[in-house]
């Protein structure tokens, strides 16, 4: 995985051969060159954008963890292990004021290199490990239960990001509410569009029998958990692999609880669940085909969603990667490509219609009577987040030798205004 210097070299390089093929337009261009040089500059802006995103959630990624680690560090310190369950007063404090868990996470830093950690935490450890029983039932170093992690030639590093799954959890595409905790959150809508004012006559009193009052709704973000389940590691696994499994298990474990964001973001049935958008969203056209679409369904749907949500930063598309390619394949009566006018050279185009799109690939593909692609302003769908995702490692008696490593996530989803994204449904049959 790149670095944020790496990332922030990479925007500077893309900025720099975008200034040239600017630059390399002149009078004597033709408008082919032009047109080809400008949807150049503008993949590579696009690019820039992308590449500096991913450098800022690295670097925010990095202090939260960092942030962590020296909270968690300093809480240890201040543990003993008679105030833990399943270990008896004094084994831990053996040399002095250092408990079992410390120990244990100087054995990860060590990489099971015992001689790389000090006397006291290999005391410490030494006299824990002595004291307790062994759980037999966990990940071993057998081939499909983590041996084939054990080098013979393999990637040297293994690098998963939660971030990089979704959309829909990303920051910045939809509207994000971050809050300490989980309590019930409802909060007031109104729809007035349908009501105007009236003509008045010169010394007419003024209706007043409550026809035109505002009439309130009501919805509610709540905090749905979602959790791994614990994933047990041998010792003998920890100690042979060349990955510090700790950390490998809690990026895959995040991945986990991205798939569930995304998916109940998208697809949730709002029943005891996350009210996803497509689900939330309104009718806004109905294809004609029931595995196809056109760019005329495709801008009947952008029209379906009122002008005034169809100018904020985050409006745009939504489908997912095999609506994208069908969409992509669409011809004029010449057999050109519609999106990119002919030109299938230029690579996949930024935009849609002049809008941005994203590919979300817990939408449904074409089919009879699927939602298959959305339009409208997200950011009126509302994402709430209970802190941040947790991943927690644990080492007792029931994971000795080993340990135990489990994800949890709490979230909830909101379509704040239903008339803000509309979703395009096939044909029934």
């Amino acid at each position: 995985m790149a670095t944020i210097k790496e990332l922030r070299e990479q925007a500077a390089k893309t900025l720099t051969e975008a200034r040239s093929m600017l630059d390399a337009i002149s009078d004597k261009s033709t408008a082919e060159q032009r047109t080809e040089a400008e949807q150049s500059v503008d993949k590579a802006l696009e690019s820039v954008r992308e590449t500096e995103a991913r450098a800022d959630r690295l670097g925010k990624l990095e202090q939260a963890e960092k942030r962590e680690a020296d909270y968690r560090e300093t809480e240890e310190r201040k543990e003993r292990d008679d105030k833990r369950p399943g270990v008896n007063t004094g084994q831990s404090r053996n040399g002095g004021d250092m408990d079992y868990r410390t120990a244990f996470h100087a054995y990860i830093r060590a990489e099971g290199q015992k001689s790389d950690m000090s006397a006291e935490a290999r005391s410490v450890l030494d006299n824990h490990f002595n004291s307790l029983s062994p759980e037999h039932r966990a990940q071993t170093t057998t081939n499909s239960a983590g041996g084939y992690s054990i080098p013979e030639e393999m990637m040297q590093r293994v690098i998963v990001s939660m971030l990089a799954f979704g959309p829909m959890y990303d920051p910045g595409v939809t509207g994000e509410l971050v809050t300490s905790g989980g309590n019930s959150m409802p909060f007031p809508t109104v729809n007035d569009t349908a009501e105007t004012a009236g003509a008045h006559s010169e010394g007419a009193t003024l209706t007043d029998d409550g026809g035109k009052d505002v009439t309130f709704g009501n919805k509610q973000l709540d905090a749905f958990a979602f959790d791994t389940e614990w994933l047990r590691v041998s010792k003998e696994l920890a100690d042979d692999s060349f990955i510090a499994m700790e950390s490998f298990i809690g990026r895959l474990l995040g991945i986990r609880l991205g798939r569930i964001a995304n998916a109940q973001l998208t697809v949730g049935t709002g029943s005891s669940a996350p009210n996803g958008i497509v689900t939330a969203s309104g009718l806004g056209k109905t294809a004609a085909a029931v595995d196809a679409i056109t760019f005329d369904e495709i801008f009947d749907l952008e029209h379906s969603v009122n002008s005034a949500y169809r100018n904020g930063p985050k409006v745009g598309f939504m489908m997912n990667d095999a609506t994208l390619l069908a969409v992509r394949k669409l011809k004029d009566g010449d057999g050109n490509y519609l999106w990119q006018q002919g030109n299938v050279t230029a690579g996949i185009p930024g935009t849609l219609n002049g809008r941005q799109y994203r590919i979300n690939d817990d939408m449904v593909s074409l089919g009879a009577g699927r939602k298959v692609m959305l339009f409208g302003d997200m950011d009126q769908y509302i994402v709430r987040k209970v802190g941040a995702p947790l991943i927690g490692a644990i080492q007792d008696k029931d994971f000795w030798p080993g340990f135990g490593v489990a994800g949890y996530i709490r979230f909830d989803g909101e379509l704040a205004d239903t008339a803000a994204v509309k979703h395009l449904i096939t044909a029934a049959s």
